[in-house]
């Protein structure tokens, strides 16, 4: 299909689907008036690497998946569970689920969305041969035989997950776990049209060939400029769906997507210049947000074989950790409420009480002082310095904030090389071990602190500095079966601190900037899942 026809496609579907969202001068729900241009514009930081749902390992992905791919469930503006392609779903003892899927469920091209379609895209997840990011996200979900597939000891068709028939769909766990709903929201678990992959290979995500399930379609495509987004006239739900096209900007300069931003080229961009969030705020207060986001921000330190050698020393690995001033960053470099962090798990997650992290509740000037001892203790100082190599992907803030803290590791006799990558480059030399301190964050993908702590297994494939702990595993395979399994996290928490396995330096807000005439933003998501389909522009007043 030539550009031209695609887009008089899209063109004509976008028409044909006015008859519900053009149609109406009035939100049919809340009364509001509707402005006459229900488009939806933001900006991405980086180019995601993927769209395909067993492919993606990063958030810019993910977003886009959530509005392409829809999942056996879904999440209210709020973050609770909500139906996607299953209408209901049950366990008697929280280790077999039966989904039950609604008749209506559709892909793009009008072929049925069936049980099977979940079992052979979860199938395809595990399968060594998919070379997934995010196939230990299955281990983890604790699905049948899942590990001895990535492992490739068995054929896929042993996993745990089987079509009772093309509506009802039975997924059977290894053992008991009760938040098994909330992890099928994630893109790795969002079903792929195996027909389409089967034919095109790679290529079956491309605007001319993809076929999705969402509330929206890919239209079009330019590499590290943008992507557009139109609505699925199959979707099951695309009565309500207001919003009739989407666009994503990648800007990876922050500054100047701001400028757009307030000349009005977009309606929402995160990721702000790094200490612009006071001003804003005080400038533009319906326009300005700051909410809690389940992400923390560290810094990863490689521990394989071809680390640098004084990082295998714990002793450095903590003088590092003591050095950074996390006030500095968070309070006058980022300004927008980010909390300090001397602990991994992200302090808003449901149900998850903060340890006691020792040299947290330490003066800086006390952390300093210990830091130069134990650099000494380790052998190395200004006397025997060390030189590291610092990576970051293309960002202003990380830059800012890799700056800062090189500066404040001087006094301990370390000179620290900074190097940024475009993301696809950075996902690449991280993946690979190819540094020695990584800039890193983890976003939750569920809302449970074991999205976190599992990161820090020994198996966990985006472990990406390496750091392993035979304790560390213990704990988090126990934690599984634990009615309370808190107690074990407090240990893990403690652990990862006592090897200085990474460095936290804060526990994320979501600052970004909204065009107020933009409505129903999930502003209490803290795992910041967004769906366009719920969205909705009001006139101007």
């Amino acid at each position: 299909m030539t550009r031209l026809s695609l887009l008089t496609t899209s063109t004509i579907l976008t028409f044909a689907l006015g008859s519900t969202a053009w149609a109406q001068t009035t939100h049919p729900v809340t009364g509001e008036t509707l402005a006459e241009d229900q488009t939806f514009q933001y900006r991405l930081l980086d180019q995601f690497p993927s769209i395909d749902p067993q492919l993606i390992e990063e958030t810019a992905g993910g977003h886009v998946a959530r509005q392409l791919f829809e999942g056996l469930l879904t999440q209210n503006a709020d973050g609770t569970l909500r139906p996607g392609v299953a209408e209901s779903w049950s366990s008697e003892d929280n280790q077999t689920w039966v989904f039950n899927l609604r008749e209506d469920a559709r892909w793009s091209n009008g072929d049925p969305v069936t049980a099977q379609d979940f079992v052979a895209s979860w199938q395809r997840a595990a399968d060594p041969a998919t070379a997934s990011e995010y196939a230990w996200y299955v281990e983890l979900s604790q699905i049948s035989n899942s590990a001895a597939v990535i492992a490739g000891e068995v054929g896929p068709e042993e996993l745990g997950v089987r079509a009772i028939d093309d509506r009802t769909l039975e997924v059977t766990l290894s053992q008991p776990l009760p938040y098994f709903p909330q992890m099928t929201v994630h893109y790795t678990f969002m079903p792929s049209h195996q027909p389409s992959v089967q034919e095109h290979g790679a290529a079956w995500t491309a605007p001319e060939n993809i076929v999705s399930n969402g509330a929206y379609m890919l239209d079009e495509i330019a590499v590290n400029e943008f992507f557009r987004l139109v609505p699925n006239p199959e979707y099951w739900g695309a009565e309500d769906v207001i919003i009739t096209e989407v666009t994503g900007f990648v800007i990876n300069d922050a500054s100047q997507a701001l400028t757009r931003f307030q000349a009005g080229e977009f309606d929402m961009m995160d990721d702000l210049p790094a200490g612009s969030y006071p001003r804003l705020e005080a400038e533009m207060p319906d326009v300005a947000h700051s909410v809690p986001r389940l992400c923390s921000y560290y810094y990863a330190i490689n521990q394989s074989e071809s680390g640098h050698e004084a990082l295998q020393d714990p002793r450095v690995r903590t003088a590092l950790s003591l050095m950074i001033d996390r006030e500095v960053i968070t309070d006058q470099v980022l300004q927008a409420g980010q909390a300090p962090a001397f602990n991994f798990t992200h302090w808003a997650t449901a149900g998850f009480e903060m340890p006691v992290i020792e040299y947290a509740t330490w003066t800086q000037e006390e952390r300093m002082a210990h830091a130069m001892e134990l650099m000494t203790e380790a052998g190395y100082g200004p006397d025997n310095p060390i030189e590291l190599n610092l990576i970051y992907n293309t960002s202003e803030n990380h830059r800012q904030i890799a700056t800062v803290i090189s500066q404040m590791w001087r006094p301990l006799g370390v000179t620290t090389v900074l190097n940024n990558y475009e993301w696809q480059s950075y996902l690449e030399i991280r993946g690979n071990q190819n540094f020695d301190v990584a800039r890193s964050a983890w976003c939750g993908d569920y809302n449970e602190a074991s999205t976190f702590l599992d990161l820090l297994t020994s198996n966990n494939s985006n472990n990406d500095g390496k750091y392993a702990n035979d304790e560390v595993d213990r704990l988090m395979a126990e934690s599984v079966t634990m009615a309370d399994p808190q107690p074990n996290y407090t240990a893990v928490e403690q652990i990862l601190s006592e090897d200085m396995a990474i460095i936290p330096i804060y526990h994320y807000t979501q600052n970004f900037v909204l065009d107020p005439t933009i409505r129903n933003w999930p502003m209490e998501n803290v795992e910041n899942n967004w769906y366009v389909r719920d969205i909705y522009r009001v006139a101007a007043e």
